[in-house]
C-alpha cells in the first residue's frame, strides 16, 4: 500500500504542477508492520482557493500522459480495496474490467449481490455511446480526490495527498466529488487548461459508480442504493 503510495506522489511531484508531499522512504518495521516517510507540509487556514485548485489539476492532467496506455506501474489501493492497474490500450476496456467490473465482482463476493452484478454487467456492455465525440488521453490521476484529501499550505497554495493514482481518463478524477465540494469556479478555471470534452454530463455518473461501488464494498448497504440508481439510470438512457 505505501509503495503504491510513495510511487503515485513522486510521479505527480515530477509534473511540477499542483503541491504533493514528496515521499523519502518507504520500508518495513522490525517489528512488523510498514512506514512511509514523506515532506512535511504546513497546512493552512483553509482548503485554498477552488479556482487555483482547479487549474493546477488541469495542469498535472494536462502534463503528465503515458505512452503506456491506461493503468500504472503497479496496483495500488483505492481506501483498502485493491486497484488493478493492469496497462489497457482502451480506456473503455480498462474502466470496463479493472473498475467498474473488479468492482461488481466483489459485490457479488462478499454480498451474493447477483442483481446489481449482473445490471453493472449489463451496463458494462453498453457503454461505448457515451464516449461518442470525446478525445481521450492516459492523464496522470490522483485517483481519491476528495475533500479529505485536498489542503492548503501556508501561502494558500492548493496541497493533494493520500493518493490513488494511474493514468486514465481526465474525468474520472471528478468521481469523488460527491464529497469534494468543487464549485463553480473550480471547474471553470480546470475547463480553462482541460476543455470540456462533448458528452461530459452524461458519463459524470459513471465515473461517481466507481466509488458509490467502492463504498458499497467496503462499508456496507448503505450505499448500495447510490450505486443501483446510477446503474438503473443509465441502462434506462442507453435502452440496454
Amino acid at each position: 500500500m505505501f509503495e503504491g503510495e510513495a510511487l503515485g506522489l513522486k510521479t505527480m511531484h515530477d509534473t511540477n504542477s499542483i503541491r504533493v508531499p514528496l515521499p523519502y522512504k518507504v520500508g518495513s518495521l522490525p517489528t512488523g508492520g510498514s512506514f512511509i516517510i514523506m515532506e512535511f507540509i504546513e497546512f493552512g487556514r483553509s482548503r485554498g482557493d477552488q479556482s487555483v485548485l482547479g487549474r493546477k489539476l488541469a495542469e498535472m492532467h494536462n502534463a503528465a500522459k503515458s505512452d503506456k496506455g491506461y493503468g500504472f506501474y503497479v496496483d495500488n489501493t483505492i481506501g483498502s480495496t485493491p486497484q488493478i492497474n493492469t496497462w489497457t490500450a482502451d480506456w473503455i476496456e480498462f474502466y470496463s474490467k479493472h473498475r467498474l467490473g473488479y468492482q461488481l465482482e466483489l459485490a457479488s463476493q462478499q454480498f451474493g449481490d447477483s442483481a446489481i452484478y449482473e445490471k453493472g454487467q449489463r451496463l458494462i456492455k453498453n457503454i461505448h455511446p457515451l464516449f461518442d465525440g470525446a478525445v481521450i488521453e492516459p492523464c496522470l490521476l490522483h485517483g481519491d480526490l476528495w475533500s479529505g484529501n485536498i489542503s492548503s499550505d501556508t501561502n494558500g497554495e492548493p496541497v493533494i495527498l493520500d493518493p490513488a493514482c494511474y493514468y486514465g481518463h481526465n474525468e474520472a478524477e471528478f468521481g469523488m466529488s460527491w464529497c469534494a465540494g468543487f464549485g463553480g469556479e473550480f471547474y471553470s478555471s480546470y475547463f480553462q487548461v482541460m476543455p470540456k470534452q462533448p458528452g461530459f454530463e452524461k458519463r459524470r455518473d459513471l465515473y461517481l459508480l466507481y466509488h458509490y461501488l467502492n463504498h458499497y464494498n467496503l462499508f456496507g448497504s448503505g450505499y448500495r442504493s447510490s450505486a443501483m440508481s446510477i446503474i438503473d439510470d443509465y441502462l434506462r438512457m442507453l435502452k440496454a
